[in-house]
């Protein structure tokens, strides 16, 4: 992975854009990222981690302040970072959430993080994710680290240095846990520690099954005792204890004396099941026998009735034989009837139709040839429809004259209405001109007021500020006065401290002896004699706390100072903006410029109406005189169509009064001749039904005489009433079968009951005694069932108890080994006994881990340290029970002891940090996929070496940019500035916000 451009805005201090290159130093391999305290030197490496994680590492557990406290409400803050990593070019571009003032009304809203990710493709830079969630998800596959990783392997930040270095094993174990991943064997321990515990759960809850069991077995043994003696045995020795293989054999011997049981029962249940089903077929045989006698009683009652029943029965033959031969006559009756009622109705038509045609005419009504009259009155109306077309016509010509004779009024009232309009517009355009005149070089003075009243705005701010940074200025000595004192206090303190240290070493080293332990000095296990004194010891936590405060002392003093003189150099360059002049001068000198301002603002507005006045007054000229011109040509137009159309009007007009007659339209004289014939063709067709209908009554009466009188009906009358309806005749014929049917089958069926009952008497017989007999044999069926049921339903369950008891106990000796085996491993692994080691699976995955750093870290602390020291990992048990297994000790070569990273002084510490930092950067390297990582950072720390050490380190540091590798360095000494001529310089400016600058020039040359 390589990093090629960061460009920051409005971003910590930086406010405008500002961009750095790196690949700029990409030939030195190493350069130097400098400038003052606070001008934001670190904030370049929050850039890039913000860049490519949303988050900075500084920040983590307190507020993000990411935007810039320089920018406006309307400022940019945004991140955008340029790198390459497995021949692909990425940029990924962030802005983190922030408030902002509302656009509309009051209060803020807030904006949104925000971040966009893209690829170099050869069109140009192509989206790949937009939203953050998207963009991280896709920079977690392309980068392969962590943020946590990032923070080891590229950007070692300030004050993260000596962490892994002075950890305790817990705060060891949970970094190398976040680097490597290694939670997954922690969880691998809970689940066995989970799995013990349902183990041990299993095997409790499974040996109180089998004891319930037995329990409830041996309840029923009880129980079934009681039914085999009809009450307690005497003697039983329910008060013995037995063991649960001695209780499962009884309860197996009161299964098979149950099954005995149950058998006994079965073959009783049989014998009485036989008595029961005799006397059921006894009893079903006298109910038959009693049945058949009452059915042949009823059946003798039914044939008396059907025999009274005969003569009715004839009486309805006779009725069905005379309707049958009615109707073969019914057609030539309804014939008849029908031809006389449609000679009743043709008369009536014919009636009508003469009394039509004397309404209408009553010279028709004795016209003989009717056929003549109708075809002269059919020619007519042909006529009658051409003249209805014309005078249709005649009416369509009348309103277009009537139209065209108001265009005509219309046309020429517009046009005398312009021309009056048109003559007031020539002494308009000469007003307007004068005062387009008189306006000339509105813009000229606006323009020159607007820059006098900006000029004049500009210096008056300045005024203003350079009277609130007087105070200011006042305010920032008297602090860098007071910050010098506190300065002056811290150094006196440490110092005191540092001399007492130094005076009782030997009582120090005495306070840190334990019976028991080695003593560093001369390794001794025994001491006698422990060193004393007068005052308390100084411990290395107080010396670290009392340097603490003095280089917070020395920041503050350095802070003081800068503010001090940022305020000055502010007044200054306020004052000299300002021209030298006072805010009561400059404000009245503005309200002047902004009357004159909207004076010239105003002319240049009127100017500007006053010419588009103009303009629109001569538009209006040349449209009204183009209007004449159409409305004259349209006129002469519509005079010579009113011509016209009143000529047509005229020649139509005596055409369509002859068509018209007597009548006031042609439409009427037409509807008089169509009234005409059509009621000379009613009477016409009226006359033929007649004579049609008579000759078809003649005909049906002829032929029904002849029909009656070939018949057994002496007359018309008789056979009519004879007639009888379709239903009425299947009813009649229906009864009369319906007797003969019922009549056959009560003899039969009486015939058949009196042979069954030949030796039978009339009274039914007495079945009493069958049915007592029957409820005898039921009592005793049930209660032998209930017994066997019940005997049954308790050998079920004891042998269902009896199984799952036996079952139960094999289980609880398999729960027993596989519990023995998990609370083993579990324990184990969790580090408690047998484990001697105490160490946990997580920790001892780790510890392989930590052996390869630290192998991979006294390659270049050799080297730093000269050969004195080494890192060594130890497993050792802890005191007081603490967790072990990530240790580190130091190797020292000159005394052949080791001793705790702690006793290593500030510079010791910090290349022993150094060292190891850049070999667990290896390790998770190698960890991450063997990633190459061509760009790294190291953040301060350079300050407590000495020359010759410092020196050391800058070789080591040397080295890593071989093979393309480019290395930037953040730190205030000043050497490291003359052996790094590639610089990035952050500077503060004197209104607050940074810049930074790149300084190339001098390395390449």
């Amino acid at each position: 992975m390589k990093l090629h451009r960061l460009e920051l805005e409005g971003f910590g201090p930086f406010l405008d854009a500002q961009e750095v290159d790196f690949d700029a130093f990409a030939d030195d391999g190493i350069f130097l990222i400098t400038g003052r305290t606070g001008a934001g030197k670190s904030s370049v490496l929050d850039g890039v981690c913000y860049a490519l994680y949303g988050g900075v590492p500084r920040y983590d557990g307190a507020e993000r302040r990411l935007r810039s406290d320089h920018c406006g409400p309307d400022d940019p803050t945004r991140v955008t970072l340029e790198f390459s990593t497995e021949g692909e070019r990425w940029r990924v571009t962030r802005s983190p959430e922030f408030e902002r003032p509302k656009r509309r009304g009051g209060g803020t809203t807030r904006e949104p993080h925000r971040a966009l990710l893209e690829v170099l493709a050869p069109e140009g830079w192509t989206g790949v994710a937009a939203r953050p969630v998207d963009v991280a998800a896709r920079l977690d596959e392309i980068l392969g680290l962590t943020q946590q990783q990032f923070l080891q392997v590229i950007l070692l930040a300030q004050n993260r240095f000596a962490r892994f270095l002075l950890a305790k094993n817990d705060e060891r174990l949970t970094l190398l846990r976040t680097l490597f991943g290694t939670r997954s064997f922690e969880q691998y321990a809970a689940d066995l520690d989970e799995r013990r515990k349902r183990a041990s759960e299993r095997l409790a809850a499974e040996g109180v099954e089998v004891a319930t069991l037995l329990d409830e077995a041996e309840r029923l043994v009880s129980e079934l005792d009681d039914r085999e003696h009809d009450g307690p045995i005497p003697g039983d020795d329910a008060g013995i204890v037995r063991g649960v293989s001695e209780r499962l054999a009884l309860v197996v011997r009161a299964v098979e004396r149950a099954d005995y049981r149950v058998d006994t029962l079965a073959r009783e249940n049989q014998v009485v099941d036989a008595r029961l089903d005799a006397a059921l077929v006894a009893e079903r045989e006298a109910r038959s026998r009693a049945e058949r006698q009452r059915d042949r009683l009823g059946e003798r009652e039914r044939l008396a009735v059907l025999e009274a029943g005969a003569e009715a029965i004839a009486a309805i033959r006779r009725e069905a034989e005379a309707a049958a031969g009615a109707e073969e006559l019914r057609p030539a009756i309804e014939t008849a009837e029908a031809a006389r009622r449609t000679c009743a109705l043709a008369d009536e038509r014919l009636a009508d139709a003469d009394a039509g045609v004397l309404a209408v005419d009553e010279v028709l009504a004795d016209d003989a040839d009717l056929g003549s009259r109708d075809d002269a009155l059919t020619a007519l109306l042909a006529r009658g429809e051409a003249a209805l077309k014309v005078e249709r016509e005649l009416a369509d010509l009348e309103r277009d004259t009537n139209r065209l004779r108001g265009r005509v009024e219309t046309v020429d009232a517009e046009r005398q209405k312009l021309a009056v309009e048109r003559l007031e517009i020539p002494d308009m355009l000469r007003a307007l001109d004068d005062r387009i005149a008189e306006l000339a070089g509105a813009d000229a003075r606006r323009d020159a007021a607007l820059a006098l009243r900006d000029e004049t705005s500009r210096r008056l701010d300045a005024a203003r500020e350079a009277a609130r940074l007087l105070d200011q200025r006042d305010q920032a000595d008297l602090a860098s006065l007071v910050r010098a004192d506190d300065l002056q206090r811290a150094i006196d303190a440490w110092t005191t401290l540092l001399r007492r240290r130094l005076s009782g070493a030997a009582v120090e080293l005495a306070h840190e002896l334990v019976d028991g332990e080695p003593c560093a000095v001369c390794g001794a296990r025994e001491h006698p004699h422990p060193a004393r004194g007068s005052d308390a010891p100084v411990s290395d936590a107080d010396l670290a706390a009392a340097e603490d405060r003095k280089n917070v002392a020395v920041e503050s003093d350095r802070l003081a100072s800068d503010a001090a003189r940022v305020a000055r150099d502010a007044h200054a360059l306020a004052a000299a903006l300002a021209g030298g002049e006072s805010v009561e001068v400059l404000r009245a000198r503005l309200a002047t410029a902004d009357d004159a301002l909207l004076a010239a603002a105003a002319d240049v507005v009127e100017y500007d109406r006053v010419r588009g006045d103009r303009t629109r007054a001569a538009d209006l000229d040349a449209s009204i005189a183009r209007r004449l011109d159409a409305l004259g040509a349209e006129l002469a137009v519509a005079r010579q169509d009113l011509a016209l159309a009143q000529q047509r009007t005229e020649a139509l007009g005596g055409e369509v009064a002859s068509a018209r007659g007597g009548f006031d339209t042609v439409a009427a004289r037409q509807d008089d001749l169509r009234t005409r014939r059509d009621a000379v063709r009613r009477l016409i067709s009226a006359r033929a039904a007649v004579a049609a209908a008579h000759d078809a009554r003649r005909d049906a009466d002829s032929v029904l005489a002849a029909l009656v009188a070939d018949s057994d009906f002496a007359e018309v009358t008789s056979v009519t009433a004879a007639l009888r309806s379709g239903a009425h005749r299947r009813s009649l014929d229906t009864a009369a079968a319906e007797y003969d049917a019922a009549l056959a089958a009560t003899r039969q069926r009486l015939f058949d009951l009196e042979l069954m009952l030949v030796d039978a008497g009339d009274e039914p017989i007495e079945f009493a005694p069958f049915v007592a007999e029957v409820a005898s044999a039921r009592e005793a069926v049930q209660l032998i069932a209930a017994a066997g049921a019940g005997a049954r339903a308790l050998a079920e369950r004891l042998r269902s108890l009896a199984e799952r008891a036996d079952a139960g106990h094999a289980a609880v000796a398999s729960l027993a080994d596989e519990y023995a085996v998990v609370a083993r491993l579990a324990d184990t692994v969790a580090g408690r006994a047998p484990n001697t080691r105490r160490m946990t699976l997580e920790t001892f995955v780790l510890a392989a881990e930590l052996e390869e750093i630290v192998t991979a870290a006294n390659l270049r602390l050799e080297h730093m340290s000269a050969g004195r020291y080494r890192l060594q990992h130890t497993d050792a048990l802890a005191a007081r029970g603490a967790s072990s297994g990530l240790g580190l000790e130091i190797m020292d070569a000159f005394t052949g002891q080791c001793r705790p990273p702690q006793s290593l002084s500030g510079g010791e510490t910090f290349l022993t940090s150094l060292a190891l930092a850049l070999g667990l950067a290896e390790v998770v390297t190698a960890r991450a996929g063997g990633l190459r990582l061509d760009t790294l950072f190291i953040d301060e720390g350079f300050g407590s070496l000495d020359d010759d050490t410092l020196d050391l380190a800058m070789r080591t540091l040397d080295e890593l940019r071989q093979g393309g590798r480019t290395v930037g360095v953040i730190s205030h000494v000043a050497s490291m500035r003359d052996q790094l001529p590639a610089q990035l310089h952050v500077t503060a400016t004197p209104r607050g916000p940074s810049v930074i600058r790149h300084d190339v020039v001098l390395a390449r040359g």
